[in-house]
């Protein structure tokens, strides 16, 4: 007699086994991440004035991205991811370095210290990073730049001083959150390459271009990566700073330039493309920097 398709069997199929495990990552991709991005390219060729209203344009939403307020938008992602990216890995490492070292006392106080800002949130740093920066003399930096006989600043209101207060919110949540991976990578480092090294007559610094850092390419990769995507896709801490206006565009970022044109001027069909064109934007550049790394190299064979 032969046996009976049984639900059973069916889930303890070495052949169905893998695809049910990995059925709510499917599930959730399609959902959350294939689906809106199919809807939101669909949306970047339509015009779009109610909910069932919706009229197919072509290339009209992105003829239209050739204005001013996109290029300062796409300037200062640029130049806020390349000054993110130029702290945010050569500052953790030397964290990561001076922690790892045996003879630093008190190393777990410091590793708290410096990680504890990442756990913050960033419209509550950046609000604390609000009151210290305001415009009144009485708020903390401009009357520290008083008392040395400096003049007090608009912090806000000029475009690199607005930079540097968004930079400087960004280095300070995540710094220890990159630290945290070198310092995973410095303790995968074995130690008998340093003291190889070291009876070869190789000094600190030698050791540390020499070993350390080839060693840790792969999180600098990892974390370049983030930098870029992070950089390009920040809004928070725009919005923080300038909740209402921007004067001359400052601060005004891509990812706040959607916000702007598909919620609060109900232009569904213009922020998607925008959405599109940073999605774009970012991919090209990820590509390049893996690029330049060699992770594409091809076989010898």
């Amino acid at each position: 007699m032969p046996n009976k398709f049984s639900l059973r069997k069916l889930f303890y199929s070495e052949k169905l086994a893998p695809y049910i495990f990995a059925s709510p990552f499917i599930l959730t991709f399609l959902i959350f991440f294939l689906y809106p991005t199919f809807s939101t390219v669909m949306m970047s060729f339509q015009e779009i004035t109610g909910f069932n209203d919706a009229k197919f344009i072509g290339l009209d939403n992105y003829k239209r991205l050739f204005d001013v307020h996109f290029y300062n938008a796409l300037k200062t992602n640029t130049l806020y991811t390349i000054f993110t990216v130029l702290l945010l890995i050569p500052i953790p490492i030397v964290f990561a370095v001076i922690l790892n070292a045996k003879v630093v006392k008190g190393r777990n106080l410091f590793k708290a210290s410096i990680f504890i800002p990442a756990l913050t949130s960033v419209i509550v740093a950046g609000v604390s990073f609000r009151l210290m920066f305001g415009e009144l003399d009485t708020a903390l930096m401009n009357s520290l730049l008083i008392k040395m006989g400096l003049p007090p600043q608009k912090w806000a209101l000029n475009y690199w001083t607005g930079m540097m207060l968004m930079i400087i919110l960004n280095l300070w949540r995540h710094a220890g959150i990159n630290m945290v991976y070198y310092l995973a990578g410095l303790q995968a480092i074995p130690e008998e390459l340093y003291e190889s090294a070291e009876i070869d007559g190789a000094g600190t610094v030698k050791r540390f271009f020499a070993i350390t850092l080839p060693l840790l390419k792969p999180i600098i990769i990892y974390t370049m990566t983030i930098a870029i995507f992070e950089g390009y896709r920040m809004f928070g801490e725009s919005y923080v700073f300038w909740n209402e206006g921007m004067p001359a565009d400052i601060g005004l970022t891509i990812v706040r330039y959607i916000y702007q044109q598909a919620f609060q001027r109900n232009d569904m069909g213009f922020g998607s493309a925008i959405g599109i064109t940073l999605l774009l934007i970012v991919l090209v550049i990820n590509l390049v920097q893996l690029k330049m790394f060699g992770l594409f190299k091809k076989d010898s064979d």
